[in-house]
Formats: structure tokens, sequence, C-alpha cells
């Protein structure tokens, strides 16, 4: 299981947001790109970074600072927020990024996502966010009356290249992770699942070490505040290895 880093940008800032609140965000730092550097020199190996401004708006608003991160750090990056064209997608792969997260756009445009999983194969990730297991979008600002699960059967035969599921409830709350609905959902589809929201201990990580068959966990709030060391948790993924 690979620990993923979390990076929000909103307004130029790396911020977190208390469940997907845009009026609940604490600013962490001014300097994204320094924060990259650091979750990167503590072991990181890939890093999940969002647009917050645009999940909110549908357009890509910090998308300056996503290519500064990409030319200073190393590792594998993944990004996402208000990417809902193809241009904005061959963007980011010609800029180099790794893995593109779509929201909203898979939900709403079966035949964009088609297309841009033919042209990026692997490349495409498609993120859930669950509100008392329905898909929410638009930067969690609406819940559709979707199934969480069977959103994600019908995507995965589309080619996307895995999932990145959240529980709305407990994202950037410290909470522990659902860790039920994370096991359901590894059990519906057979492409990766990267887990997200409220893992925020080492003995939330080693729950999560036990769901087998989870690619990777997201982690945010927790690495920020300092109730998880970033460079423990690492280690004790590979001590599993």
């Amino acid at each position: 299981m690979v620990i993923i880093p979390a990076i929000d940008i909103k307004d130029g800032n790396c911020v977190r947001l208390k469940q997907g609140r845009k009026d609940a965000v604490t600013i962490f730092s001014r300097d994204p790109v320094e924060t990259a550097l650091i979750w990167q020199s503590k072991g990181a190996h890939v890093l999940h970074v969002v647009d917050l401004d645009g999940a909110f708006t549908g357009r890509q608003k910090n998308l300056d600072i996503i290519l500064q991160i990409r030319k200073t750090v190393k590792i594998a990056m993944q990004v996402g927020g208000g990417i809902r064209n193809l241009v904005s997608v061959d963007k980011l792969v010609s800029a180099g990024i790794n893995r593109v997260i779509l929201g909203t756009a898979a939900f709403d445009d079966s035949e964009f996502v088609i297309e841009v999983c033919n042209r990026f194969p692997g490349t495409i990730l498609v993120g859930i966010d669950a509100k008392d297991g329905n898909v929410a979008i638009k930067g969690w600002q609406e819940v559709s009356e979707i199934d969480a699960k069977e959103f994600a059967h019908r995507i995965q035969a589309v080619g996307i290249g895995g999932i990145i599921y959240t529980d709305i409830a407990r994202d950037g709350m410290l909470s522990s992770p659902n860790l039920q609905a994370i096991e359901e959902m590894v059990n519906t589809v057979n492409i990766p699942v990267i887990a997200s929201g409220g893992i925020s201990t080492v003995a939330d990580i080693k729950s999560l070490l036990a769901i087998k068959n989870l690619w990777g966990a997201i982690t945010g709030q927790a690495i920020y505040t300092g109730s998880l060391d970033l460079r423990e948790a690492i280690r004790l993924t590979k001590s599993t290895q």
C-alpha cells in the first residue's frame, strides 16, 4: 500500500477543508511548492494535488502552481480539480503529470471519460466522493442518488486506471477512515483503489493494511497537524511488504 500526501490548493495556498466545506478552510502554507518538497523529503513517492478552486468552479484556477510543483519535485503526481475537458487533460499529461483525476466530469459525461481513457490509457483516475453511500459532485456541493459502488462498477468498464474513494463525512475530521466502506469498494472493482478521508494515525494505517488489495491511502489533515508522521507511515507500509 502506498501512502500519498495530499496538497489541496485554494487561492494559491496549501489548505485543508473539513468535510469538503469551502467555508471551513485552514491555511497550512502559503507555498504549496515548498510543501511538496517537504513531503518528498520525508519519503513520499506520489503526491495527490487538488485544485480546490477548480473543483468548486469547474475551471482550473491554480494550474501555474501545479506545474511549478511538477517542475520542482522528482516524484510522481496525480492531479485533480476542475478537469472537465480533453484540453485540460492533455495539458497536464504533456507537462509530466502521471495521473489525472476526474470527478464531476466522470459523473456527467461518460463519452468524455471513454475518450480520455482511450487516449491516455492507464493515466485516468476517477474520484468517487461519497456521502451516506451516494456520489457527491461539484466540489462535494451536490449529492446524487447514485450509489457509489454502483457507479464504480459502471465506470470500471470504460477503462479507467483506478478509483480514489473518499468518505466525505470523515475527510479532514481526523476521525479514522470508514474501513467497511473502503473494503466494500475494493471488493466491488478489479482496478486499484486509493482510500481517502479520516486517515489520521498509525493505527489507521495498520487497519488499512489489513484490507486485502487496497492500493493506496491519501492523508492530508493528519500530516499537517502532526497526528500522523508521514515518514513513520511510509516506513510501516514498507515493513509489511
